[in-house]
């Protein structure tokens, strides 16, 4: 008599219930509910990784110390695309492969780049407030500004910065610039963009945004140095992740108006504190990390992560692969070859 192979199993990290209940559970049933060989469950706890071949991660910590004795889990499958928390080189020591969803963060974090650009070019939430208190447009301080002809500038040339870029074209900017060590100026100009030092991003463009991931490289990168580059007509945005921001330096440009304004999606501290000084400035537009959290990025983010777990399934590489020393790991490559067997 054949022996029955043991299904493959996939947990879903104990905070989607808590944190995104009504997001997901359609589209995972969709995509791995009839899965022949395959099932799926929310875990128990975190501590419970070692019992599954995939986990899908809505927040999950992985290092040296929390991979320890796992050796049955081929990959840890984020959705969305940060991954600050996770040791990437843990990962790999632990032919565990990590994998994101480029793919369904790009459009939505684009357009809330721009959702902040216009809203701080025409002083939105501004011209709400004082037409609500009876004032007519001699309320305003300044006039609104139009977009033709101004520069567009980004910290970081990846995905989301070239969906931003792209989505712009049709905007009238007069120039794209964006800093990146990764990026070859030859790419950059393949796509319209100048590529120039992270300086000349801050001191010649009328809107900077943050479009870099956080790590040890990026975090505490943006500071009061730059805020000094600046014109005192720019703006500046963040919808990447807090900690690459000194947030109290972007505080202190704000409050001495060396700098327009701000649109700031993402903290230092998340949730901040109710009685954090940004909340205080008129010049700044703030959101609780959530101007992505549309609709379409919990189908495609949950959708897209489940096709990098279905990859592994396969005995395949994931597409969304971020630790790609582990292809090399044979441990992982023993697991593929059973999964595929």
């Amino acid at each position: 008599m054949s022996e029955t192979k043991p299904p493959f199993r996939v947990g879903l990290t104990p905070d989607f219930p808590a944190e995104a209940r009504g997001r997901y559970e359609s589209d995972v049933e969709d995509k791995l509910g009839g899965v022949a060989g395959l099932t799926y469950e929310v875990m128990p706890s975190y501590e419970a990784l070692h019992d599954y071949d995939a986990v899908l991660a809505l927040k999950i910590t992985a290092n040296a110390a929390t991979l320890a004795g796992v050796d049955r889990t081929a990959v840890i499958a984020r959705w969305g695309v940060g991954y600050d928390t996770i040791d990437t080189d843990a990962m790999t020591a632990s032919a565990v492969a990590l994998a994101i969803t480029p793919q369904a963060v790009r459009r939505p974090v684009a357009e809330a780049i721009l959702t902040f650009v216009f809203a701080l070019a025409k002083q939105v939430f501004l011209q709400d407030r004082i037409t609500r208190q009876g004032v007519w447009r001699n309320g305003l301080v300044k006039p609104t500004i139009c977009l033709e002809g101004r520069t567009l500038g980004s910290v970081g040339c990846g995905n989301i910065a070239r969906e931003m870029f792209r989505l712009a074209g049709s905007l009238g900017f007069g120039r794209y610039l964006a800093c990146d060590p990764h990026v070859s100026p030859a790419e950059a100009a393949a796509l319209g963009i100048e590529l120039v030092s992270m300086d000349e991003v801050f001191a010649q463009s009328d809107f900077v945004a943050v479009n870099t991931l956080l790590n040890p490289d990026t975090k505490g990168l943006v500071g009061a140095e730059h805020f000094r580059l600046m014109k005192p007509t720019a703006y500046f945005i963040n919808t990447a992740r807090g900690p690459i921001v000194r947030e109290a330096d972007l505080i202190e440009a704000l409050r001495e108006r060396r700098i327009a304004g701000a649109g700031i999606d993402v903290f230092e501290q998340e949730p901040p504190a109710p009685d954090n000084p940004l909340f205080e400035l008129d010049n700044v537009i703030v959101s609780p990390h959530g101007m992505a959290w549309t609709e379409e990025i919990s189908r495609d983010n949950t959708r897209e992560a489940c096709d990098n777990i279905l990859e592994i399934f396969r005995g395949e590489a994931p597409h969304g692969l971020v630790n790609r020393a582990v292809l090399d790991q044979p441990g992982f490559q023993a697991k593929l070859a059973r999964f595929r067997a």
